[in-house]
């Protein structure tokens, strides 16, 4: 059999959803990977549960599911699709799911999973990286904008014409006429 070439982690990258704060691939985008069925990779999966602890795999609930296929294309319930929720898997849940398949294929792609991951990883430490010089810039930014409101001010009070002085009427006056003083 000729061998396939192995997918781009890009194209892994992209099959990487945010869900309940970790990033994590669901199964049959997996079983894809590793060129088995759904099903046989959920079989897999399941005779050796106690290599996935909870925060290796979790099912979603049927809010985040629906959620998914709003944003993506996922088959709708009813149309040949799925009849149970899908399985999610963490980075070391997919490489677990590639030691619990044992082929080939598994092995091979299990490194660009990781790469995938990593590469997101790195991506998201620069984007919060970058947020944080940009806060602050923003904050000394904010600073010089006091700074250079009150100098507008000052230049707007310079450009107003003087107050006329008050002058003392000419002529003479009763002590009436200047209220009393």
């Amino acid at each position: 059999m000729p061998q396939r070439s192995i997918i781009p982690v890009d194209a892994i990258a992209r099959r990487i959803a945010f869900i309940r704060g970790q990033r994590v691939m669901m199964d049959a985008d997996l079983a894809e990977l590793y060129e088995v069925t759904t099903s046989h990779f959920n079989r897999a999966v399941k005779r050796n549960q106690e290599r996935f602890p909870k925060d290796f795999m979790f099912q979603l609930t049927l809010e985040e599911y629906a959620s998914l296929r709003f944003q993506s294309v996922i088959s709708k319930p009813g149309s040949g699709g799925r009849r149970y929720l899908p399985y999610v898997f963490t980075e070391h849940g997919a490489l677990m799911a590639a030691s619990v398949l044992n082929s080939k294929r598994a092995v091979e792609v299990s490194v660009f999973v990781v790469r995938a991951f990593v590469q997101l990883r790195d991506l998201l430490a620069t984007h919060k990286t970058l947020a944080k010089q940009l806060e602050e810039l923003e904050k000394r930014i904010s600073g010089h904008d006091k700074e250079i409101a009150q100098i507008i001010a000052t230049i707007h009070r310079l450009l107003e014409p003087p107050a006329e002085p008050k002058r003392r009427p000419i002529g003479f006056h009763t002590s009436d006429d200047d209220d009393g003083k």
